[in-house]
């Protein structure tokens, strides 16, 4: 039995949702501490141990951006090849709702992964200070990419539930009338005009 394209699409969602929350994860559980001071003359250098932080949180970022556009393609994605109109599938205000709450999660989830990558990666290129001989070579805040990795996994977790509203909206528009000249709407319980 062959799966439907919804259905691959929405599977293609939570595999890079749990993608990118599992490469957030492991980013932050390698992530050092702290990296180990050189003082000089005025000036500290810092080494930091070589660990992958940066690139997966790089790639933790590009794939919840991944899952976000499989998500909202699927939202608008043909039912059994007929598209269904814009307007008639907000106008379900549960669809409404959660289809905005995943826009702002994703932004919210890519926004911190990308903020504490570039943190950490600008620590760093930037390793070398002057001024505070007693500078202690940080990183970047510990826990806020693991966070972010949540954050994306609730993203994910949002767009499918989209995907599930999406099609209950798809399927009661073709088949109770709404693609023949019918409302939307008609004996659902939630389907409404805004």
């Amino acid at each position: 039995m062959a799966v439907s394209q919804s259905a691959q699409l929405g599977m293609a969602t939570a595999f890079f949702g749990a993608l990118s929350f599992l490469l957030s994860i492991l980013g932050e559980l390698n992530k050092s501490p702290h990296g180990t001071p050189i003082r000089g003359r005025g000036v500290v250098v810092c080494k930091f141990p070589a660990d992958p932080t940066v690139a997966l949180g790089a790639l933790s970022a590009v794939a919840a951006a991944c899952g976000a556009g499989v998500g909202a393609l699927a939202v608008f994605f043909p039912y059994n090849g007929k598209p269904v109109p814009r307007k008639a599938l907000f106008d379900y205000t549960l669809l409404y709702v959660f289809f905005h709450l995943a826009i702002g999660i994703t932004v919210a989830g890519i926004a911190t992964t990308a903020w504490v990558t570039a943190s950490e990666a600008m620590h760093r290129v930037r390793n070398v200070h002057g001024g505070d001989p007693e500078y202690a070579c940080p990183t970047a805040k510990t826990g806020v990419l693991g966070g972010a990795a949540f954050l994306n996994l609730d993203a994910s977790l949002f767009w499918l539930l989209c995907l599930m509203l999406a099609g209950n909206v798809k399927e009661e528009y073709f088949d109770d009338g709404g693609g023949g000249g019918g409302e939307v709407g008609d004996g659902v319980a939630g389907l409404e005009e805004k």
